[in-house]
């Protein structure tokens, strides 16, 4: 059985690598309405993940009406085809001497004195615009961070994949399993990038997501506080046309700069604090969001007042 999942992998290993050959082979006046029309396909034929994405904009944007809710989704599934072009064209179009033709940076300056100095830097953003295209654009202009992320299943391309994030200095932490891995990171003081937009099960933080409570990560607000690690919601979005990039820092926090130092009130500060600043990333554009994920997947608890005050649950500060 082990033997014929190998061959499985391999094989779906072999048809990635030979399309990814074909997409590099194409230009992007051919690919771009190529990945709009598999978009279309998606949204509106195959209604991949169709009540979940309605669900999710229902909750952030009660207003819209069933057109806008329709269009956003068709134009989610383009933005996702297109991301995978971007990717797959970005080792071969974005250099160190040109990379200004395809990105341009916004309110930067702060975040790069951050990560020359001496102290471990936290990066927050989500499944918004091009992730990756961020942390590719980092690593090749001398900053690497430790990206965690969640192993894919197929090794095969999960080392692909993660040879092409290596490829500048991108490196990656299994989401499983590397937390000791994540402390050394920031013990010597390097960057660790993270996506934070995801439910966090019953052990989460509910902050406040679109006026929804939403299950959230409450280790980001944990590692900032124990290594003394500043924490930038970073974002790189897609404007005007496929390939070109706005890349900016939406906001900076300082721990230092924190009051109250109860854990219990800074980690729901400091939670509070990014995913309201993710919120207003994905409100500039929310085509260029996932809104396939369950992100209100976990309902929040209902407590007894008298044996729990705090209903946000982000009283059990260790439970990380």
């Amino acid at each position: 059985m082990r033997l014929l999942r190998t061959v499985v992998d391999y094989l779906v290993y072999l048809a990635v690598r030979a399309l990814i050959a074909i997409v590099l082979s194409l230009p992007l006046a051919i690919l771009v309405p190529l990945a709009k029309g598999l978009g279309r396909l998606f949204a509106d034929v195959l209604r991949v993940r169709r009540r979940v994405a309605e669900e999710n904009l229902a909750t952030a944007f009660p207003d819209l009406s069933p057109q806008a809710v329709a269009q956003t989704i068709r134009r989610m599934w383009e933005h996702l085809f297109l991301m995978v072009v971007e990717i797959v064209h970005a080792s071969r179009e974005i250099h160190e001497t040109n990379w200004r033709r395809f990105i341009r940076v916004r309110r930067v300056r702060p975040l790069v004195k951050l990560l020359l100095e001496d102290r471990p830097v936290i990066l927050v953003t989500g499944h918004f615009g091009n992730f990756e295209i961020g942390g590719y654009l980092l690593g090749m202009l001398g900053f690497p961070t430790h990206t965690v992320a969640r192993t894919l299943d197929n090794r095969f391309l999960d080392r692909f994949l993660n040879r092409f994030r290596g490829a500048t200095g991108q490196f990656i932490i299994p989401k499983n399993g590397g937390h000791r891995q994540i402390e050394e990171t920031l013990e010597r003081g390097g960057t660790l990038a993270l996506l934070a937009d995801q439910d966090a099960g019953r052990k989460g933080c509910f902050v406040p997501f679109f006026g929804r409570p939403a299950s959230t990560f409450k280790a980001l607000a944990l590692l900032s506080l124990e290594y003394d690690a500043p924490m930038a919601v970073v974002y790189v979005k897609r404007v005007d046309e496929p390939m070109r990039f706005e890349m900016g820092l939406e906001a900076l926090l300082d721990p230092r700069d924190i009051t109250d130092r109860n854990p219990r009130v800074a980690v729901e500060h400091i939670t509070r604090w990014y995913t309201s600043h993710l919120e207003a990333i994905i409100r500039s554009a929310p085509e260029q969001y996932w809104w396939i994920h369950r992100r209100w997947k976990t309902p929040p608890r209902v407590f007894d007042e008298a044996k729990a005050p705090n209903p946000s649950d982000c009283q059990n500060v260790r439970a990380a």
